[in-house]
């Protein structure tokens, strides 16, 4: 019986060594033939603070590669870098969760290597996080909490927020979170348009969505811009001065996408002299933001740290498709989700998928 050697990602571990959620690894050995660890040399030390200034820029290694049939990804980056010295033995990448941005895609194919992703099992929380910026944002969150922790209640009538009813809601990317998002706002009655070059006009009706031609139409229309669109070289940086500028001075910006969408710089800049109302960011365009980022100087601004989407539901739908694609991997049979699909014809991918043929006898 052949043994799968699959390995998680060391950010999955706290300073103890020790997974910092379920990651399903009893299903995983309970098959008899996957063997499941982590890659300790990417886990945080005690006491290593830098630690958590490197974890967005963890990177898997030609030495990961070598010791590897499978390697789970949460953070850490793949660059063709990693297959250095190839991949005789690494069948699979699979990334928990949705984005793909930081694991070149060539590289792997030309390496006969198959990526997956679990594209479904964040979509609900993500659309949810965009949609409680959205809320905390129109009731003017941060500053009532501010008046309370200050005991500043004689400045209430200084605080007043608005509803979300009537509102436009402008949506950049209407595929799958930006549609949960319309339907989220549904009760609120609120004014739906989208720019989304690719979006289906049959299926946006069918949620109430109006497609717009051009981005800036949707930028000058829109209470509420909310980004849901792939970061690609197209997208890298779309929101500049020119685009910032065209939102009316009481709306608000809400990036849970990617924070390259928005030209950072320029961002600061339009909430420091206030072109438009505020925004609400769980993504920046560099990871941990840093502390001197002059983001957190604004009162203008709510920041979250990419994480506002993560929830324990979400996180256990996300470990049942890593393990069920995996398994099915280990047991020499395609995944679902895949994400470079060219490689399924390649015969080096097909012998080394074929070497755990026999584990289906097992199964």
């Amino acid at each position: 019986m052949p043994i799968f050697n699959l390995f998680f990602t060391g950010d999955y571990l706290n300073e103890a060594g020790q997974p910092v959620r379920d990651v399903g690894l009893d299903r995983l050995r309970a098959t008899g033939y996957i063997k499941a660890e982590f890659l300790r040399d990417q886990m945080p030390s005690p006491g290593d603070g830098g630690y958590w200034d490197r974890l967005y820029s963890l990177e898997i290694t030609p030495e990961h590669v070598a010791e590897a049939n499978g390697i789970v990804i949460c953070r850490p980056w793949v660059k063709a870098s990693a297959f250095a010295n190839g991949a005789k033995d690494l069948v699979v990448l699979a990334r928990a969760g949705v984005g793909y941005d930081k694991i070149d895609l060539a590289a792997c194919t030309e390496n006969d290597v198959l990526v997956f992703n679990a594209p479904d099992t964040l979509t609900h929380s993500t659309a949810s996080a965009a949609f409680t910026l959205m809320l905390m944002l129109a009731k003017k969150a941060p500053q009532h909490q501010q008046l309370v922790r200050t005991g500043r209640w004689d400045r209430q009538s200084e605080v007043v927020g608005d509803d979300l009813i009537g509102k436009t809601l402008g949506i950049v990317g209407l595929g799958r979170t930006g549609a949960e998002l319309a339907r989220l706002v549904t009760p609120f009655h609120m004014r739906v348009l989208a720019y989304s070059p690719s979006a289906d006009p049959v299926l946006a009706e069918a949620i109430g969505v109006k497609l717009v031609s051009d981005l800036d139409t949707l930028l000058r229309s829109s209470d509420f811009v909310s980004l849901h669109c792939r970061l690609e070289e197209r997208t890298r940086g779309m929101l500049g001065e020119r685009e910032l500028k065209l939102l009316q001075p009481t709306a608000y910006l809400v990036n849970v996408g990617r924070g390259e969408l928005i030209q950072e710089e320029t961002l600061v800049r339009a909430l420091r002299e206030h072109w438009f109302a505020g925004a609400g960011l769980d993504v920046f365009e560099v990871e941990p933001l840093p502390v001197s980022s002059p983001l957190l100087a604004l009162d203008n601004v709510i920041l979250t740290p990419h994480w506002l989407a993560s929830t324990h539901r979400a996180s256990r739908a996300c470990t049942d498709v890593i393990v069920d694609n995996v398994v099915r991997v280990a047991r020499g049979l395609t995944p679902g989700n895949v994400l470079n699909g060219e490689v399924l014809g390649r015969p080096g991918f097909r012998a080394k998928l074929g070497r755990f043929n026999g584990n289906q006898r097992e199964h």
